[in-house]
């Protein structure tokens, strides 16, 4: 525990049927990097991203639902956490876009939530309530377009982050090789399309993170295994590519797909997850230029790391192996950003998202 009392928990979600558990909530062990399963919930399809609001106590899922025409649709759940617990207790489940959804954010201020439907080219926007829970759908947006054969055919947007001063929307779009910028109009409660960033053809951008002084955006590209670096114009919302690396060794000649991007809370160091290579790729970033530089290719533990995350102070880096079945914990060496196991490994079915806070 923290000096004031509060406890490192982890919030992972996971594909599951609704008859099983599907979100887990375990606390971490700061002295040794153990994870303790506290608490599990079910009753939802598929509740593989997750977003936690510590301050108000509120988690928030994405699932699938079904409309009446029996397609599939995207949910957003809400929930009210007890920290002291490790437990969940379900508020409400609201609509978000008519397709099933593979990412979830949130504003600062808890007034609006953003989800992105890989499979139906969208990005919605729905409110939260006061009480905390998902409101109305107050906008959609929907991506058009295709560069070539499959998944390139046609649009995949495959997350939404907010700028740090939250006026700007950015969503990478995995079928268009394409960066979308949103201004974010509150008075109209819309996105607004504001500009756009390319990455090389064939790349296929899927998540990116802005360092924490806000001069540069780091795109990990899917389909090539790269990083792609943007200077960052806040002003103006625009984007100016820098460089773009391997997140593979040069030896490597298998089959790979990256899947997650996260910085240091410190801003110097970048790392990515590599599903074939099965890998974390650690890179130094540069503080003036941005450019990055290699400093670690180091096994994530299991089998198709899709999601991974840093714990709130960069101490710990959680690893989400789907395919395996396991999320793996590591030290972080602060003086060098080096990842190190640490020996401990917890079993959860086909985790997708891990999410650290202090509460």
């Amino acid at each position: 525990m923290t000096a004031t009392g509060e406890r490192l928990l982890v919030f992972a979600g996971s594909y599951a049927e609704e008859t099983g558990d599907g979100v887990y909530v375990y606390e971490l062990i700061e002295e040794t990097g153990e994870l303790r399963l506290l608490n599990a919930y079910g009753g939802l399809k598929n509740p593989t991203f997750l977003n936690v609001d510590p301050d108000n106590r509120k988690l928030y899922a994405i699932a699938e639902g079904t409309g009446e025409d029996g397609a599939k649709t995207g949910q957003a759940v809400s929930f009210a956490i007890d920290p002291a617990a490790g437990a969940l207790t379900l508020l409400n489940k609201a609509p978000t876009v008519p397709a099933p959804t593979c990412h979830i954010q949130r504003d600062s201020a808890s007034r609006y939530l953003l989800t992105v439907s890989y499979h139906g080219g969208l990005v919605g926007l729905n409110s939260i309530a006061e009480d905390g829970t998902v409101g109305e759908a107050l906008d959609i947006k929907r991506h058009t377009g295709g560069l070539g054969p499959a998944p390139q055919d046609r649009p995949h947007p495959h997350s939404a982050f907010l700028s740090p001063d939250e006026k700007f929307v950015l969503v990478p779009d995995l079928g268009l090789d394409c960066i979308f910028v949103y201004s974010f109009d509150r008075e109209a409660e819309k996105l607004v399309t504001h500009g756009e960033a390319t990455v090389d053809n064939g790349s296929g951008p899927r998540h990116l993170v802005f360092r924490p002084d806000g001069k540069f955006v780091y795109v990990i590209n899917e389909l090539n295994s790269t990083i792609t670096v943007f200077r960052y114009d806040a002003a103006e919302g625009r984007l100016e590519r820098v460089e773009t690396v391997p997140t593979l060794p040069e030896d490597y000649s298998g089959v790979n797909a990256c899947a997650e991007i996260a910085v240091s809370p410190d801003g110097r160091y970048i790392y990515g997850s590599n599903r074939g290579h099965d890998s974390i790729v650690v890179l130094a970033s540069d503080p003036s230029t941005g450019r990055l530089s290699l400093v670690q290719h180091i096994g994530s533990g299991g089998g198709h790391p899709r999601h991974f995350a840093l714990t709130p102070k960069g101490d710990y880096l959680l690893s989400a192996n789907r395919d395996s079945n396991n999320i793996v914990t590591y030290r972080v060496h602060p003086d060098s950003g080096r990842l190190e196991p640490t020996g401990y490994s917890v079993t959860v079915s086909k985790p997708v998202c891990v999410r650290p806070v202090y509460m």
